[in-house]
């Protein structure tokens, strides 16, 4: 079993960055594809990018790509999410996951086996 838990959401303004972070409490770290999601309120869950194990292969969604970078530490289990360029409609909760296995673009939410509880971001105009 994997357990996560996401960390440095917060208030930011437009333009801004943050860094989230993911932390895993399982082991075999490396052997998991790890993704983020976010969801706004009124609006469904949507992918916003996912790293292979050995952290060779990135995937972003259209709408962050260019502005938010994936990167992972297997030697200390954490997986971490830069975002630059904030914008308002950046505003939700991120929910990092993790699906055990090899690469193959994952970016639904029903290819994932372990979800951490979310971070609020919201960044102000």
């Amino acid at each position: 079993q994997v357990q996560l838990v996401e960390s440095g959401g917060g208030l930011v303004q437009a333009g801004g960055s943050l860094r989230l972070s993911c932390a895993a409490s399982g082991r075999t770290f490396s052997s998991y594809v790890m993704g983020w999601f976010r969801q706004a309120p009124g609006k469904e869950r949507e992918f916003v990018a996912a790293i292979s194990g050995s952290g060779g292969t990135t995937y972003y969604a259209d709408s962050v790509k260019d502005r938010f970078t994936l990167s992972r530490d297997n030697a200390k289990n954490t997986v971490y999410l830069q975002m630059s360029r904030l914008k308002p409609e950046d505003t939700a909760i991120y929910s990092c996951a993790a699906r055990y296995g090899s690469w193959w673009y994952q970016t639904a939410r029903y290819e994932y086996d372990y979800w951490g509880q979310g971070t609020q971001v919201t960044v102000s105009s």
